[in-house]
């Protein structure tokens, strides 16, 4: 087999241009007078390797990027991975082999896949791996588009969740992406896609559907573009949610200041568009272009989940791929949110000169109660030289937040 030598796409950030330091004891402020007996907050995230180390594997599913996970009995409440099983997408997937620490020069690369692990315990015994393969064999993307015909077009995959009214269909936001050679970025995004999953069904998704969105625009006041999908709260009943009012929220991000919106429909309407409203910023409005940011300087994939009091906690990784990783709360799915918490700072970047992270997220029904397993996605600016030389990089890592 041959290789297909594609850039993953790297979703535009801004690199984070500081670090920032720790909270420190006996600190001392700008005038270097001591401020007292402050002790370190422990609201730091701690890396947990059993989960990251359940995705190292050897042969087959090599790496991916861009995971998100939903349970399959729909209960989204941390404590419950043990009840059912998860199902695990990702985005740009590498197929192939390592032998003696050094990748196969067959190795392929596919835009999307699939995994199902069960239980709760991050063991690679618990989890199974799925692409489709094309008619010579060659490894092909588990979700191609069928709603468009450009030449090249692939999906980049955002989140979904499990629609109990709705004949427990799963939806997965899917962005459409073209190749745009010659660029900074050798690709670009043109719009925003949904695939549903019927009840039950199974790699390789026969009778999935495809459906167009209007959420996908540049916004006509000048602010970038705009694209939903990003992360969805299900404000449920079965979805476990404290407060349940039976809306589905649905975030996307905007522009180059990667600003934070907020779309809601009820479970029952979520494929009817005509009902799905906006928040301005003081109620909710059906015009896509009143959206008003919550917060900003978000990733271009990240997570809103509940918490334990019916506030909601997001996760992102700042300005989208820095070395950061942040969380806010807030005191109800439109904010207002709190100013942001430097919770962790990425090591895998000094690995390699070229090393980036990016697009940290939260899986809270793999969460135990009161703490948040999130992941993020390490990368390489070199790409081809880098997955050669270190062929395990491409992979989530993740990390463990007590609060």
């Amino acid at each position: 087999m041959k290789h297909k030598i594609n850039i993953p796409p790297i979703l535009t950030g801004i690199l984070l241009l500081g670090v920032l330091s720790s909270c420190n004891t006996n600190a001392e402020d700008n005038n270097g007078n001591n401020q007292g007996n402050r002790t370190e907050s422990s609201i730091k995230a701690t890396s947990v390797s059993e989960w990251e180390e359940m995705l190292r594997n050897d042969n087959g599913w090599i790496g991916a990027d861009g995971v998100y996970s939903v349970a399959l009995n729909g209960v989204e409440k941390p404590g419950k991975a043990d009840e059912t099983e998860t199902l695990f997408w990702f985005s740009d997937t590498i197929i192939g082999e390592i032998k003696d620490d050094s990748l196969k020069s067959d190795w392929e690369m596919v835009h999307n896949s699939v995994g199902y692990m069960k239980g709760a315990v991050p063991d690679p015994s618990n989890i199974k791996f799925h692409w489709k393969n094309g008619d010579n064999g060659e490894a092909s993307s588990m979700f191609e588009p069928s709603t468009k015909t450009e030449k090249g077009e692939y999906f980049w995959l955002g989140d979904g969740f499990f629609n109990h009214a709705v004949d427990s269909t799963i939806y997965i936001f899917a962005y459409e992406i073209i190749n745009v050679p010659g660029g900074v970025y050798p690709f670009d995004d043109v719009g925003v896609s949904l695939i549903a999953l019927p009840k039950g069904s199974r790699p390789p998704f026969e009778e999935q559907r495809q459906l167009e969105t209007p959420l996908f625009h540049k916004d006509s006041e000048g602010k970038g573009k705009v694209a939903f999908g990003i992360s969805v709260l299900a404000n449920t009943e079965g979805a476990g949610a404290p407060n349940p009012d039976g809306y589905i929220y649905v975030y996307g991000v905007r522009g180059p200041n990667k600003e934070l919106l907020v779309a809601r429909v009820k479970d029952l309407e979520f494929e009817e568009f005509s009902e799905w409203n906006y928040w301005n910023g003081a109620e909710w409005d059906s015009n896509i272009h009143k959206a008003a940011a919550l917060t900003s300087r978000i990733s271009n994939e990240m997570s809103v989940s509940f918490m334990e009091d019916g506030r909601v906690i997001s996760v992102y990784q700042l300005d989208t791929n820095s070395p950061t990783v942040a969380i806010q709360v807030g005191q109800s799915p439109t904010g207002p949110f709190q100013p942001y918490k430097a919770i962790y700072e990425t090591p895998e970047i000094y690995e390699d000169i070229d090393f980036y992270t990016y697009n940290a997220k939260a899986h809270p029904h793999l969460s135990k109660p009161g703490e948040l397993l999130i992941s993020y996605n390490v990368n390489s600016f070199d790409f081809m030289a880098d997955i050669h030389a270190h062929p395990y990089h491409l992979r989530p890592r993740f990390i463990n937040l007590k609060y």
